[in-house]
C-alpha cells in the first residue's frame, strides 16, 4: 500500500499516517523538509515499510503536472492520497487584500482540485485509487466570520462529490471528510476548550473507519452531522441574528 500524503505536517495527517503505518509505504509531500524528515523517522520507527520525501510548494499550480509526473517516475502507482493541506487565514485581512484571498481560494480549492485531476489523469482504468479530501464543516454554510475560507472548502466538497458520481463503480474511491474544531497548529489563534473541539487522533480515528467502511462523507466527530444539519436548515431571520 503505497500512500500519498499532500500536506504531511498536518497534524491530522500525522495522525492519520501514524495510524496507517504499520506495513505502508508513503510518500510525504510538503514545503519544509526538515519538517518532512522529521515526520519520516517517526513513521518508520511506528512500523511503516518506507516513507519517502516530496519537497513541493503544493499551491504552486503551474507546477502540479509536472509534479505528478515526477511522482511516477519516483514511486511508481499510488494507491491512496490524503489531500490535506489548506491554509485558515483571517478574514478581515483577506476582505481588504485580494491578494490574500487569493491565496485563501488557490490554496483550499484550486491547487487540490488541480492536484486531485491531474492524479486521476493518465493513470491506468482498472488501477485501484482512494482519495480522501479533508474539508471542512465550514464549507456547509456561508456565515460572515469565515465566508472566503468558508467559500472555498464547499467548492472543493462540491468538485469531490461530482467525482464521486463520475466515478461511480469504478476502482477510484472518494471520501469527503469533513471536521469540525480540531485542536491543531492552525488553529492555534483560536480560543480553544468545551466538548465541540477534538484532537486530531480523534478526527484521523474517523478518516481511518470512514476509509475501511467504504463511506462517502464523514463527518468528524459524528456530532458535527447535527450541528450542521441544524445550521443548515436554520430560517433566515433565525441564521441572520447568529454571531457565527
Amino acid at each position: 500500500m503505497r500512500i500519498l500524503i499532500l500536506g504531511a505536517t498536518s497534524a491530522i495527517a500525522q495522525a492519520y499516517a501514524r495510524r496507517r503505518a504499520p506495513g505502508s509505504d508513503f510518500v510525504l509531500a510538503a514545503r519544509r523538509e526538515d519538517r518532512l524528515a522529521a515526520i519520516a523517522a517517526d513513521l518508520k520507527a511506528s512500523g511503516a515499510a518506507s516513507a519517502e520525501l516530496f519537497v513541493t510548494d503544493l499551491a504552486a499550480m503551474e507546477r502540479i503536472e509536472e509534479g505528478v509526473a515526477d511522482l511516477r517516475a519516483r514511486f511508481g502507482a499510488i494507491d491512496e492520497v490524503i489531500i490535506a493541506y489548506g491554509m485558515l487565514g483571517e478574514q478581515a485581512a483577506a476582505e481588504q487584500d485580494l491578494a490574500q484571498a487569493r491565496a485563501l481560494i488557490d490554496s483550499n480549492f484550486t491547487s487540490a482540485a488541480l492536484w486531485v485531476l491531474a492524479l486521476l489523469k493518465g493513470r491506468a482504468e482498472n488501477a485501484p485509487l482512494t482519495i480522501v479530501g479533508i474539508g471542512s464543516v465550514a464549507g456547509d454554510k456561508g456565515r460572515a466570520s469565515n465566508f472566503i475560507y468558508g467559500s472555498a472548502k464547499a467548492a472543493f466538497d462540491r468538485f469531490l462529490e461530482g467525482l464521486q458520481h463520475e466515478y461511480d463503480g469504478s476502482a477510484v474511491r472518494i471520501v469527503r471528510v469533513k471536521p469540525g474544531f480540531v485542536d491543531t497548529p492552525m488553529t492555534a489563534g483560536i480560543e480553544k476548550g468545551g466538548p465541540l473541539w477534538a484532537t486530531p487522533d480523534r478526527v484521523a480515528a474517523d478518516i481511518e473507519r470512514a476509509v475501511a467502511k467504504r463511506r462517502r462523507v464523514v463527518y468528524t466527530p459524528w456530532f458535527w452531522w447535527v450541528i450542521m444539519m441544524i445550521i443548515r436548515h436554520l430560517p433566515w431571520f433565525v441564521f441572520r441574528r447568529l454571531k457565527i
